[in-house]
């Protein structure tokens, strides 16, 4: 949780400019309030059109607590689009018949294309446990200095989930659907699915916007029952740990950290028929799936699924003493970028019919990058440089890709 801050003005309100394969030339505008509706909550909204024809809209909600209550918050999350040239990773592409798309060993133009619409909504509620750092601290009070917290931090003092950290039971309703009409083929892909993560977050990282030591582990279960329009039953598990190792602070350096970060996810109700076809697995979109803005950054969205994955990944994160927009005054009046923070990564991943630990040491798929991450006013943006076999590309998010 994040408290308010010192600061009279935690407002961004940044027009923004990139480019992108999928939006072409694209512009857009975010607007961002930290201490919003309340201390702790913060709320961002974006939207975004590009020279393609592609449209998004989104809007993100952060540690919202329920009316009336003293543990409960709320984490909303809606996201509209209208996709121009969309790829998706599902089968179709009359050059290749035999091959099931997103498989590990697909090809890379195994996909279709067209334009589509992307209508996503999620609901986190989050419960906190009264132990650990929680007990006493619903809501965290921390003391920053330039945007690093110097006291207050609610995590890494030890590995007992009893003494540190902040523990969450989570429970999360989910709707997506995502239409694509191929451009290049008689072929209509709808995606739909609809119903309900149950989760166990335990935080133990000191700072959870930006860690320097500590770590976290979340254990998730999601199903989806077939209804409500939804494309076909399943259930997936999955399992995520992270862990922070400050490295020094020589000359020049405000913070120095190694992050290291391990996914995995798996589902039992997976069937796979003679024909190739799929039963009872999630859309390409969720589950098992690597590539886009979290997990293999170097590959496109959606770029692998199976019944099985597994990802893990370093980050070396520097934030140095030197903060050019300490000398463009016109820009920190409105920004009030506290630091810029400077990141090199790799990551290592693959799909798979099955779990088994052997075959994750085989056919891996791997990319590296670097990255530039600043924090505004509590919030914190990144923009990645990504590169694998496949592709070179640039990724753009707020926060950091780990638990996020």
């Amino acid at each position: 949780m994040v408290p308010a801050s010192a600061d009279a003005d935690r407002a961004v309100n940044v027009p923004f400019a990139f480019y992108s394969e999928f939006f072409g030339a694209a512009a857009g505008f975010v607007t961002f309030r930290s201490g919003y509706p309340q201390p702790q909550a913060r709320v961002l909204g974006t939207v975004m059109v590009g020279s393609k024809g592609s449209a998004m809209a989104f809007f993100m909600g952060r540690d919202i607590r329920m009316p009336g209550t003293e543990r409960l918050f709320l984490d909303p999350w809606v996201s509209l689009g209208h996709l121009a040239d969309n790829r998706a990773y599902v089968d179709g592409n009359p050059a290749y018949p035999k091959e099931r798309s997103g498989s590990n060993d697909s090809h890379s133009d195994n996909y279709i294309t067209g334009n589509g619409q992307d209508l996503f909504t999620q609901l986190r509620f989050k419960y906190l446990l009264p132990i650990g750092h929680g007990r006493e601290q619903t809501i965290s009070t921390y003391q920053f200095k330039d945007g690093l917290p110097v006291s207050g931090t609610t995590g890494g003092d030890s590995w007992n989930p009893l003494q540190s950290g902040k523990t969450f039971l989570e429970l999360q309703p989910f709707y997506r659907s995502l239409r694509v009409v191929s451009s290049g083929a008689d072929i209509h892909s709808t995606r739909r699915t609809s119903g309900l993560d149950g989760s166990i977050f335990w935080d133990n990282r000191d700072y959870p916007d930006n860690p320097t030591r500590g770590g976290s582990m979340r254990t998730r279960v999601s199903r989806d029952w077939g209804q409500a329009g939804s494309s076909g039953s399943w259930t997936v598990v999955e399992g995520e740990a992270d862990w922070y190792h400050p490295l020094g602070r020589p000359a020049g350096i405000r913070q120095q950290v190694l992050a290291l970060d391990f996914w995995t996810a798996y589902s039992p109700t997976w069937e796979t028929n003679r024909d190739g076809t799929v039963h009872h697995g999630p859309p390409g979109y969720t589950g098992a799936t690597l590539g886009g803005l979290w997990r293999l950054r170097g590959y496109p969205a959606e770029r692998f699924s199976d019944k099985a994955a597994a990802c893990a990944a370093a980050e070396y994160r520097v934030i140095p003493a030197w903060n050019p927009f300490d000398r463009l005054p016109w820009i920190q009046r409105r920004m009030g970028v506290q630091w810029i923070q400077l990141v090199a990564f790799i990551e290592a991943g693959r799909v798979a019919p099955t779990w088994q630990f052997e075959q994750w040491s085989s056919a891996l798929k791997w990319d590296a990058g670097l990255g530039v991450r600043v924090q505004a006013k509590g919030l914190m943006a990144r923009i990645d440089f990504c590169r694998s076999r496949e592709q070179t590309g640039v990724q753009m998010m707020v926060g950091h890709p780990f638990q996020f």
